[in-house]
């Protein structure tokens, strides 16, 4: 197994901003940890960076305060930087293209939000014959409510790691992952 840590979205606008994540607790800290391992045993890892096309738009604003990384991961060592202007981590990217040259067979989903980015990057993984590993510890969420209805954050979060489970992706937690390394 060659597998490729991706760090979707860990941005201050999570922090500091409009989305603040608030599920699961410890999420940023299994984050860096994974961050962490990753570098000591040589998996390459890609830190992935959203923003809005809207030059306007008063989230992911790109080169505004909230756009830029969390101190935290921009101070570890990364392989990429890839930026996206959609959920998917694919689309419109190089990411695949980069897998592809550091051999990665396996994707490993870290970052934010759950339901969205992270959901989606693995999804599209999947059907690029990547086998997936969801961090259930090591992605997190917030309450949501619009016109649709409201999720709080552990029940999304939950519903989404499910969803994952059923065909798409091996959902495990940070403990479990650093003993796969090794």
């Amino acid at each position: 197994m060659n597998r490729a840590l991706l760090v979707i979205d860990v941005q201050r606008e999570y922090f500091d901003g409009a989305l603040p994540i608030t599920y699961p607790v410890g999420h940023l800290e299994r984050i860096l940890e994974v961050m962490d391992q990753a570098s000591k045993a040589n998996v390459p890892t890609a830190v992935i960076r959203h923003h809005q096309p809207d030059p306007e738009s008063p989230m992911f604003r790109l080169n505004s305060d909230m756009w830029q990384l969390h101190t935290e991961v921009e101070e570890r060592p990364r392989d990429v930087l890839i930026d996206k202007q959609l959920p998917g981590s694919f689309t419109g990217t190089d990411l695949d293209k980069w897998l592809k040259s550091v051999d990665a067979d396996t994707v490993s989903i870290s970052g934010y939000m759950t339901q969205m980015c992270c959901d989606t990057t693995a999804r599209q993984a999947f059907h690029r014959g990547y086998k997936v590993e969801f961090l259930n510890d090591a992605t997190g969420t917030l309450d949501v409510e619009n016109e649709a209805g409201s999720a709080k954050a552990e029940e999304l979060q939950n519903s989404i790691l499910v969803a994952q489970q059923m065909f798409i992706s091996e959902v495990i937690n940070t403990d479990e992952w650093l003993t796969r390394l090794g």
